[in-house]
């Protein structure tokens, strides 16, 4: 009985599909990270900044709330809260 012959190829009929399996993967370089801002973003990102006089305001607030002077008028802000509603 010879073993030579036609069937010779097919003694591992997925060697192929694994060597290209493994190809693929080793033709893959490294990948990196990417992120791309759009122009609108970054005009965005530059108007949000904080208005000195906001900060100066809040920095205000802030002393007074450690000082303990700071009141609320629950008058003031029940008029806000219904005025928001009905924005």
């Amino acid at each position: 009985m010879r073993i030579h012959g036609m069937n010779q190829p097919r003694i591992n009929p997925y060697q192929k599909q694994m060597n290209q399996q493994f190809k693929a993967k080793t033709d893959k370089g490294p990948k990196a990270d990417q992120l791309q801002i759009s122009d609108q973003a970054k005009e965005m990102q530059e108007t949000q900044g904080v208005h000195p006089a906001r900060s100066e305001h809040v920095e205000a607030i802030k002393e007074q709330v450690d000082t303990g002077n700071y009141t609320i008028n629950p008058e003031q802000v029940a008029e806000k809260m219904l005025n928001f509603g009905k924005q």
